[in-house]
């Protein structure tokens, strides 16, 4: 019985797949839906879980080199948050780009966490050292 870190079967499995320079998709609640893409959704509740807990509970154990969100998040967002995220995935520097062309990214992604955020374009990809 795991006693520590990720406790979700199914979160612990997707995360367990990733290899070097995959990617992995962390979205909010109203995120798309992509039928070939392995979803794990693990959505309660508005904000429970949010992205920036999913980073958290992922950050001991996975390690990323890059990171992708919306352009639009930094106009949609106050500094506060923009700063949590930047802090999460640090020392990566997050790489913004139009909303359009993140959401390309996602069906080449290994999985997608949807979890029950409500941030503005709160989503990011992260890819794996």
């Amino acid at each position: 019985m795991l006693k520590d870190g990720i406790l979700n079967p199914h979160v612990l499995s997707l995360v367990a797949r990733v290899r070097h320079t995959n990617t992995l998709a962390i979205a909010d609640r109203g995120f798309p839906f992509w039928p070939q893409l392995e979803t794990v959704d693990i959505s309660l509740v508005d904000d429970v879980p949010t992205v920036r807990q999913v980073l958290a509970a992922l950050k001991g154990g996975f390690v990323w080199g890059a990171a992708f969100m919306a352009q639009e998040f930094q106009s949609e967002n106050g500094e506060a948050t923009q700063r949590s995220y930047s802090e999460l995935v640090a020392p990566v520097r997050i790489q913004f780009e139009p909303h359009v062309e993140f959401k390309k990214r996602v069906p080449q992604a290994i999985g997608l966490i949807r979890t029950g955020d409500t941030t503005q374009y709160g989503n990011i990809i992260l890819q794996s050292a």
